[in-house]
């Protein structure tokens, strides 16, 4: 079977779905493909920060969003020994420390605007396969979806899938890794009565752990291991491990027994950074974590991610095309925040524990 549109945006993450958004306004037909059965994965990244509120109110989506359910964070505490010993407030101006969004409530609210467009399509439960070459030059993708392979014969391939990118992958693409030192483990719990908006954040032997206020009543935890050691600390008792959690915010103890009760409970997450050594080029363009992965540190991802999709969607011609020197213009205009993000990313990851050191 085939298929023939302007635009293969590879990825329904919000970078993807908002491209999508902004080149269907403009007339473009677009298909989107998304691997999963359905939008929106629960362990994401999904505070929203300042710069990427910005985008979203730019383009009449933020009201669509706020419909749905949001919750703007008030401020940021530091715990030690069961005691918030200092607090952040935001910004005035800006009025929070990031806002968490349900990843399918932001996923609906991009795409809302398209969903019934004569020039959009979104194929879920389908896997990019291939890129179609003419000569050098890409000109489409072979999707699966049903057990069917699909060619979908495009004027530009968007690689917005991921750390791991297939579209990355198969466009022979090179890139950078470097680790961080650790990995994290995910986990949600229910949001007690008396649990505020906030972000509570401690230090257990020298990690992290952090607690997210999250919308619908949850808390999502993050709490920093060294890295690859997960595999080790699943031989080990859970009860120990888990203890530490409930002695620095013991009023947590009832909802983390009845919901965190074996290691099968986490998620984990393997943390590293990544560049890719171009954005693309003939046909084929990355964004977002294909380009540059980031850490969960201060949510930078999904913003950057949401910035590219915006200046992308800006340079796309009206035919639908990308043209090599604009794919390295778009590369050269993003790259200095971007390795700027990145390096704040390990500065913070490194001096985090040396708050903590002067408390008492």
């Amino acid at each position: 079977m085939e298929r023939t549109t302007d635009i293969c945006i590879v990825g329904a993450g919000p970078a993807g779905a908002l491209l999508a958004t902004l080149l269907v306004r403009r007339g473009l037909h677009v298909t989107l493909i998304e691997s999963s059965p359905s939008l929106g994965k629960t362990f994401r990244g999904e505070h929203v920060n300042e710069q990427g509120e910005a985008v979203l109110e730019r383009h009449a989506l933020l009201a669509g969003v706020k419909a749905r359910g949001m919750l703007p964070m008030t401020r940021l505490e530091n715990w030690k020994d069961g005691v918030c010993y200092n607090t952040i407030f935001p910004e005035i101006t800006v009025g929070h420390l990031g806002i968490h969004v349900p990843q399918r409530y932001l996923l609906a609210a991009i795409l809302e605007p398209i969903m019934q467009a004569p020039n959009f399509e979104l194929l879920l439960n389908t896997r990019m396969r291939e890129l179609l070459y003419d000569n050098k030059q890409v000109i489409g993708t072979v999707v699966e979806m049903n057990g069917e392979r699909i060619s979908v014969h495009s004027k530009l391939v968007v690689g917005a899938d991921g750390r791991y990118s297939a579209v990355r992958k198969k466009a022979h693409i090179p890139y950078h890794t470097w680790e961080h030192g650790y990995d994290l483990l995910w986990a949600r719990i229910p949001r007690p009565k008396d649990w505020e908006p906030i972000i509570r954040m401690a230090l257990i032997d020298g990690k992290q752990l952090a607690l997210f206020t999250q919308a619908e009543d949850r808390i999502q935890v993050g709490w920093n291991i060294d890295k690859g050691s997960f595999k080790e600390w699943r031989k080990q008792p859970f009860e120990p491990f888990i203890a530490q959690l409930k002695e620095v915010f013991p009023t947590l103890t009832d909802v983390v027994d009845d919901t965190i009760t074996s290691w099968s409970d986490f998620v984990l997450l393997d943390v590293h950074s990544s560049y890719a050594d171009r954005w693309g080029g003939n046909g084929v363009v990355l964004l977002g974590d294909a380009a540059h992965t980031m850490t969960p540190t201060g949510a930078f991802g999904l913003n950057s991610a949401l910035v590219d999709a915006e200046y992308l969607a800006a340079i796309i011609t009206d035919e639908g095309t990308l043209s090599n020197a604009q794919i390295e213009q778009f590369e050269a205009s993003r790259r200095s925040m971007i390795h700027h993000l990145q390096h704040e990313q390990l500065r913070e990851e490194q001096h985090f524990a040396q708050q903590f050191e002067a408390v008492h």
